[in-house]
Order: C-alpha cells, then sequence, then structure tokens
C-alpha cells in the first residue's frame, strides 16, 4: 500500500494551534491518537497536516472547584482514573475512565479526543450526558444535551477545540457497562446520575449515538433502586444490530447494565 504525504506539526499553545488549523482547514488535531492513528492506518482518514496537541499543559490538568471536577481535555484517562480528586468527588467517573480499553489506551487516550471523535461505543459521553456536563471550547461554552448529534457527529464547528469539561458533582452515580471482550468497546454502557430529586440515565455503545431514556429516570426518580427499573423494557428499534450483537440483546443489556449501574451508585 502507498502512503499518502501529510506535515506533521507540533502545536507550542493553544493560540499556535488555532492559528495552524486556521491556516489549513483539512488538518487533524493530534491528542492521544488512539482514534485518529487507527484511523489514519485504514484509510478512513487522510489529512494535509496532523497537529500535535499532546504536550499543551493548558489542557492536561484536573481540579475540584465549588463541587465541580473540571478535566482538562487533554487529561489522560489513566489520569483521571487514578485522581484523589476525582475519586473523591464522583468514583463513577474515576471507575468509568479506568474501565476504557487496555493500559496502554488509557496512557494515551484523551477526554477531548474521545469527546470530539464521539465514538457510538465510547464510555466518556455516558458520563458526560448523565452529569449533564459542560463542555467549554476555545469559543464557547456547550451543554451536554446539545453536543453529541450523531454517530461520530457533534455540535463542534471547524477550528474548534475542546479545552475542558465540567461535571457537577452528583449526590450519587454509578456506571455499569457490557465491554466487547477484544475492543473493550462499551457494547451497552449505563450511566446512572442522581442530583437531589432529579435523576439522569444514559446509555453508550447500545444505538448510533449516546442518549437518555425518560422511563427510567422517572421511575428512579421515584424509587432509587435497581427493582424500579424491572418492568421497564428498552426499544429494540433504535439499537445497533451486528455481528457481536443483534438489536434485542442489546436493548436486554441496556436494562441489565442500568441496574448493575444503580446498585453502584447505592454502594
Amino acid at each position: 500500500m502507498i502512503p499518502y504525504a501529510f506535515t506533521y506539526r507540533r502545536a507550542k499553545s493553544l493560540d499556535d494551534a488555532e492559528a495552524m488549523l486556521a491556516a489549513s482547514p483539512d488538518a487533524k488535531l493530534l491528542a492521544g491518537g488512539q482514534t485518529l492513528i487507527p484511523a489514519l492506518k485504514m484509510r478512513l482518514a487522510n489529512p494535509s497536516e496532523l497537529i500535535d496537541i499532546a504536550a499543551l499543559e493548558a489542557l492536561r490538568f484536573l481540579a475540584v472547584r465549588d463541587r465541580v471536577v473540571v478535566v482538562g481535555a487533554g487529561a489522560r484517562h489513566h489520569e483521571v482514573a487514578t485522581s484523589p480528586e476525582v475519586r473523591r468527588a464522583i468514583p463513577a467517573l474515576a471507575e468509568l475512565a479506568g474501565s476504557i480499553g487496555d493500559p496502554a489506551v488509557r496512557q494515551m487516550g484523551t477526554l477531548g479526543g474521545s469527546l470530539a471523535n464521539n465514538d457510538p461505543a465510547a464510555d466518556y459521553p455516558a458520563a458526560v450526558l448523565a452529569l449533564d456536563a459542560t463542555i467549554k471550547t476555545n469559543r464557547r461554552e456547550i451543554r451536554a444535551g446539545d453536543f453529541f448529534t450523531g454517530m461520530f457527529a457533534t455540535a463542534l464547528e471547524e477550528r474548534e477545540i475542546v479545552t475542558e469539561v465540567r461535571f457537577p458533582v452528583p449526590e450519587r452515580a454509578g456506571y455499569a457497562k457490557f465491554a466487547n471482550p477484544a475492543s473493550r468497546y462499551a457494547m451497552a454502557g449505563v450511566f446512572v446520575a442522581k442530583a437531589g430529586p432529579a435523576v439522569r440515565v444514559a446509555v453508550t455503545g447500545a444505538a448510533p449515538c449516546v442518549f437518555r431514556i425518560p422511563a427510567m429516570e422517572a421511575a428512579l426518580a421515584k424509587n432509587f433502586s435497581p427493582d424500579a427499573l424491572e418492568d421497564i423494557e428498552v426499544d429494540p428499534g433504535e439499537m445497533n444490530s451486528d455481528l457481536h450483537g443483534s438489536a434485542e440483546y442489546r436493548a436486554h443489556l441496556v436494562g441489565v447494565m442500568a441496574r448493575r449501574a444503580v446498585e453502584t451508585a447505592l454502594r
């Protein structure tokens, strides 16, 4: 196979990265590269330039401020999983990060890259949507409910860069997923978060894009226990179906993972 040519550039600052993107509209940002590099190998992406932002310290931080966990877009999955601050504030978020891929992926993959790519089976979108997080970019702030727009699609505009994500600390939260045994991607992952009387349930892996289940949220708002979900059926009509599992199987998994997520939240 004949390799295609591209130019590699390393940004010295966020402003530098913005300028490079402006000068080369079809350039791609390289953070952890855990999604982009395989896409390049399979010829699913063919940018003229790669702009490396992995070394930008301005994007690589973790903090807890006024009951909000703030995670820089360049924070590695391993850093989120092992952060004492995150584990104290939102244990479920740390556990989710620790379940992503394998050790190599967790050492390199970033929160910002995961969200910008919006893979249907990625873990982070479930946490972002269930916790009603806010995604901050170099231009604006986007609420989680407005960010994910479809398979591999987000509200991000051209030359817009995710800089940080703000997760409100919930009263309780839990995450459970049924992972593909080979890739560790979620075939169905459910994040449940309770904040006062409100409950949010977000599902990843089962459909083309992360989504919420209002019926489960209403039931858990009345009775926050796994039993509250026993009689709620998930419609397989919008679920993925492939060699790893049918739509009906994934719909069943969503119910099972939702109950396990609630059990985890109650511990």
